[in-house]
């Protein structure tokens, strides 16, 4: 499904890391492991379609994502590929619902209200769909982020450190709902994480 190849990236510093081959077949799950400054967050960027490398190829399917056009790219991204990221980056003056419309429209793909609203009721919060992100809690914030990220059923998921500030029981939490949201959604997830806590749930591993 996902393959990147001879990939490497130059900072404006003038550092340059060059990237393992990595190939992610449908539905698999891994995770990218390294320490801070070891490079996670570019290719994690990379791979979402946010950062052209500095040489190298990223194909999604039969689609090598850095030949797209801007618009064409964002449009691929938006269907394609669902990011969390560490903070929910949630609109504030749109409620939980509208969020999630504003994926799809920001994607060009049909609104199903049916699908966020299941959406939302898999992840327990169903009862906040008509809320603002200001009356939401952290952990609510961050289940409405994976919400959003799936919401158009995208076939990649990417998640960054999504448990680095979280304790033990949270953790857990946070990383059995992604992996129960990917497995239900028929989407490949990805996790950067440097939390060795997490590796007892995703056994493939692409170090760095």
């Amino acid at each position: 499904m996902i393959n990147i190849t001879s990939l490497a990236h130059i900072y404006e510093q003038g550092r340059r890391i060059a990237f393992p081959d990595w190939e992610i077949a449908d539905m698999e799950h891994w995770l990218l492991l390294g320490a801070s400054g070891s490079g996670k967050s570019t290719l994690l960027n990379i791979i979402a379609g946010l950062l052209k490398p500095s040489q190298g190829q990223v194909f999604i399917h039969d689609t090598n994502l850095y030949t797209l056009p801007a618009r064409r790219m964002d449009q691929f991204r938006g269907k394609n590929i669902g990011i969390v990221f560490q903070r929910p980056h949630l609109i504030q003056s749109l409620n939980v619902l509208d969020n999630l419309e504003l994926a799809a429209v920001m994607a060009g793909v049909p609104i199903d209200s049916e699908h966020n609203l299941a959406l939302l009721n898999d992840l327990g919060i169903a009862d906040k769909a008509q809320n603002y992100p200001a009356q939401l809690s952290q952990g609510q914030l961050q289940r409405v982020s994976v919400a959003r990220a799936l919401v158009n059923k995208p076939d990649l998921l990417i998640a960054d450190e999504p448990t680095s500030s979280l304790d033990d029981v949270n953790a857990a939490q946070v990383t059995e709902m992604l992996t129960t949201q990917a497995r239900a959604n028929g989407a490949s997830l990805v996790i950067a994480t440097h939390d060795q806590r997490v590796c007892k749930y995703i056994t493939k591993t692409y170090l760095l």
